[in-house]
């Protein structure tokens, strides 16, 4: 058993990369949370969206495709699920009213937070697409072992925690530049809209 050359690896992380960056509805699901309530309550979102995608890439490496084919009614139902509960919380940013209490999510909001990044992921059939298209591109079938599947698992989890975490960031440096109550409340409505935007894009994926 022997690892993955160097040029198939790079050649992953950097096509895994930009569709990261490139956003979507995961990413706006991020940043509406990092603006919102701050980086850290980014956190479980990104850790769900994370466990979503792990779920699709082994089914892709797996060729566990045709299973997740064929359960495509059950991924229809977690999609609107997903996006029921994020539309919850777009309406509690846009209804809230500025100030520390409010920005501070409750503990017990972080599994849900969690799930519902989980089911953002689930829900969008172009994440299982998008494995099935670039493993066998990059990734000669010849290479794949267990060592293999290893090194391309943590390559995902990197590159998708650097990703949402530095998307994150950048939203939660922004909402520190506002202390106003004023800005606050725009900011709120901001992450509302944009977790509203994230929701209809997962319900208009097909």
């Amino acid at each position: 058993m022997t690892a993955m050359d160097l040029f198939t690896l790079f050649a992953f992380t950097i096509a895994y990369l930009i569709a990261l960056i490139v956003p979507g509805p995961g990413i706006a699901a991020v940043v509406a949370r990092a603006l919102g309530g701050g980086f850290k309550n980014a956190i479980p979102m990104t850790l769900g969206i994370l466990a979503g995608d792990l779920v699709y890439f082994f089914f892709a490496i797996f060729g566990l495709a045709a299973l997740a084919t064929y359960f495509a009614p059950i991924f229809v139902i977690i999609r609107w699920v997903g996006a029921a509960y994020l539309l919850y919380i777009a309406y509690q940013f846009w209804t809230a009213k500025p100030g520390s209490e409010q920005m501070r999510p409750k503990k017990e909001d972080a599994m849900k937070t969690f799930l519902a990044g989980f089911s953002l992921t689930m829900g969008n059939p172009k994440t299982i697409i998008f494995y099935l298209a670039i493993l066998p591109t990059v990734v000669p079938l010849g290479q794949i072992n267990a060592l293999a599947i290893v090194e391309l698992t943590v390559l995902v989890i990197v590159c998708l925690l650097l990703v949402c975490s530095a998307y994150a960031a950048l939203a939660s440096a922004a909402r520190d530049m506002f202390r106003s109550e004023k800005a606050l409340r725009r900011l709120n409505k901001t992450a509302g809209a944009m977790l509203a935007g994230a929701a209809t894009l997962v319900v208009l994926q097909h």
